[in-house]
């Protein structure tokens, strides 16, 4: 029968046992890559790789997941119909069309052995990444360590076809364990770790009591164990959360619990007429043996790791184990998900691809490049972002302003270019509280994403943890933010992106008591000359708003004078990457604190971006360091004539103080826009 354009002979050179039409059926959606015993090397597989590109366009649409009934529907049939072969590797042909040079992903199963685990993912993953996923069938016997030796040999192999690319080690449970013993006997080969609820941690599972009972259970009450570990997992009430979320009318949720519901006793009623004591002994046995090898070798593991806790996994304490690994390994990355269970990977709300781009772990090469490996956030990323922080139009009621050509101001952002690369260039509020509102605004406005030029420190783990930890920047980088340097600045202009830039840096964001809204920029141009090699529009623009936000208690100064604070913001500043180590003045000031502040009663911001200062056809003009920063001087300029602007009709806005807004709104509606000032 043809699979993926090819006979099954054909596409693996070592003999198979007969598929039955039951598994024929199910694995319609697999592509079989090899049949790989332990004793033999992984053999070659013609046409393995498809040549199909993912364009970018392509990219934000969105792909419509599998469910968890998906999962139950075909991780029953591979679990009735075991054919008794070998482990052996399948790509899910849904997975076929992906960015070029995507980095090869092994997703290593669960003690269940399917390797549906990341089923629910398969089409995101498949658009970013080359699938391979591990199966074992339910009557192999394979111990632990053979295992390893297994997928040992096949990174091997990849990494010597492919030695430019990451591999990544997906894996829950059990098959977190496997990733961890494969990182830790090949430390050289670039290897990404993606672990969730790893089973490190079973010898201090609940499941420990039940392994002496079982050795002595009769068979009669085998059938009822798949029930107690399901409702262990989580998965049942994962499934009636994630449909009760859904929010359709309530004849329709009423209906998919019902199928739901049907699909996991089904699936539970067959697993039990399969499963047999000496077959949960097995795996048991087999899970002890992985906590033990792989605790044993985490000393030896050097790979990145990304590690995914659940707050309310009954199986294993993953929270405690998750923080014990952090502490163990050199680069790893803990993120919690305080309501999931154990099965975080069938969890229909959780979405793995958000959560590796989110922590900044996607890469295409041995370092991250964060401008050009930026996947743009999907449709359903984007609601979920503007989902989660609608309250920032309640609290802040964002005035936008633009000016057009001609110089007049105008309500909205029409002033704004309809194609980049465009500059933004700006004076940092205290902590960067503009952006947030700004970004939120041109989503939803002018469907446009604006990639902000950071900090290092929200891309860099701090040894001692001094700042917020690095998940509090998740949805920073999932919109494109790049560390700030030269060399991500020339490739964010040659990819005709929307950047973000403040010159005052850190000394702007950590501003002292008085000096809001003042400008901390460097003598020289340091972004004029870069943007006119690539055209680009500069538009200078103001935000005004902390003041009404909130009062600077404690700033920089008055911490130096408490020595504990001073012996922090120093430890601090000595573990971040140093910026402008080769300038004098305020500017060069980049000592990183957290400023003491009092919140008051919300008032509102205001933007006001200015006249397009256009530098498309001026490379050869703007090669002269004295005209470059004349630009620059009259950038600055503009920026300070923004802010004034706003600080000045501000004043005339009856509705500044959020008790007005919300006066005004609810006589008129919530979703209804807040008036403001007049313009001249």
């Amino acid at each position: 029968m043809p699979i993926s354009g090819t006979t099954l002979t054909g596409m693996c050179s070592m003999p198979m046992v007969k598929l039955t039409p039951s598994i024929l059926t199910v694995r319609r959606r697999f592509k079989p890559l090899s049949v790989v015993s332990v004793e033999q090397p992984l053999m070659t597989v013609e046409n393995f790789e498809v040549d199909l590109t993912v364009k970018r366009g392509r990219l934000e649409t969105e792909v419509e997941r599998f469910s968890l009934k998906d999962y139950l529907e075909q991780s029953r049939e591979l679990l009735m119909t075991s054919d008794g072969g070998p482990p052996r590797w399948f790509s899910p042909l849904e997975c076929g069309s992906r960015l070029d040079n995507s980095p090869l992903l092994l997703s290593l199963p669960g003690v269940d052995g399917t390797g549906l685990s990341l089923l629910l993912h398969h089409q995101r993953l498949g658009e970013i990444f080359d699938i391979w996923c591990l199966h074992i069938p339910t009557t192999d016997r394979t111990p632990f360590t053979d295992l390893v030796k297994l997928i040992v040999r096949t990174v091997r192999y990849e990494n010597d076809q492919h030695p430019g690319r990451p591999i990544y080690l997906v894996g829950e449970s059990f098959g977190g364990c496997l990733a961890l013993a494969v990182a830790a006997r090949i430390p050289h080969i670039d290897l990404v770790l993606v672990l969730a609820n790893p089973a490190t941690s079973f010898g201090k599972s609940p499941l420990q009591p039940l392994i002496p009972i079982l050795k002595i259970a009769p068979d009669h009450i085998r059938p009822g164990l798949p029930y107690i570990m399901s409702l262990m997992t989580g998965v049942p009430s994962s499934m009636l959360t994630s449909t009760a979320k859904k929010g359709l009318p309530s004849q329709q949720t009423i209906t998919d619990l019902s199928e739901a519901v049907a699909s996991l006793f089904s699936y539970l009623s067959d697993v039990g007429d399969v499963l047999t004591v000496e077959m949960v002994l097995w795996k048991l046995k087999m899970l002890e043996s992985a906590c033990a090898y792989s605790n044993s070798c985490l000393h030896a593991v050097s790979a990145q790791t990304l590690i995914l806790s659940s707050g309310n996994d009954q199986l294993l304490p993953s929270l405690q184990e998750g923080e014990r690994l952090q502490k163990t390994l050199p680069k790893c990355q803990i993120r919690t998900f305080s309501d999931s269970g154990h099965a975080l990977f069938l969890e229909e709300t959780f979405d793995l691809v958000t959560v590796i781009k989110g922590a900044g772990y996607y890469r295409r090469a041995k370092h991250t490049d964060y401008a050009s490996d930026f996947i743009p956030p999907s449709s359903h990323e984007i609601k979920d972002i503007l989902d989660s922080s609608t309250w920032i139009d309640l609290a802040t009621s964002p005035v936008m302003l633009s000016t057009l050509e001609n110089g007049k101001i105008v309500r909205g952002l029409d002033g704004i270019p309809s194609e980049g690369p465009v500059l933004f260039v700006g004076c940092h509020n205290m902590l960067g509280f503009e952006v947030a509102p700004m970004i939120r605004r041109f989503i939803i406005d002018k469907n446009i994403i604006i990639r902000g030029v950071a900090h290092p420190m929200l891309f860099r783990k701090l040894k001692e943890n001094g700042m917020p930890n690095l998940a509090t920047y998740d949805v920073t980088r999932l919109m494109g933010a790049v560390p700030v340097s030269p060399s991500n600045l020339y490739k964010l202009f040659s990819l005709k992106s929307y950047v973000l830039l403040y010159p005052g840096g850190v000394r702007e964001a950590l501003h002292r008591k008085g000096e809001e809204y003042k400008l901390f920029w460097p003598e020289q141009s340091e972004f004029v000359r870069m943007a006119a090699r690539f055209g680009a529009t500069i538009i200078p623009f103001g935000a005004v708003g902390e003041d009404d936000y909130a009062q600077l208690l404690l700033d920089y100064d008055d911490q130096m004078k408490i020595p504990f604070m001073k012996d922090y913001v120093k430890q601090t500043t000595d573990e971040s990457i140093k910026l402008r180590n080769d300038m004098n003045g305020e500017v060069a000031n980049q000592d990183l604190h957290m400023p003491v502040i009092l919140p008051k009663v919300p008032g509102r911001y205001y933007y006001l971006f200015g006249k397009p200062i256009k530098t498309e056809g001026r490379m050869e003009e703007l090669r002269s360091r004295e005209i470059a920063n004349q630009v620059y001087v009259e950038v600055k300029r503009e920026v300070e004539k923004c802010l004034n602007y706003c600080k000045a009709k501000r004043e005339n806005d009856p509705y500044r103080n959020i008790l007005s807004r919300l006066m005004y709104q609810a006589t008129h509606g919530l979703e209804s826009e807040v008036p403001t000032f007049d313009l001249d």
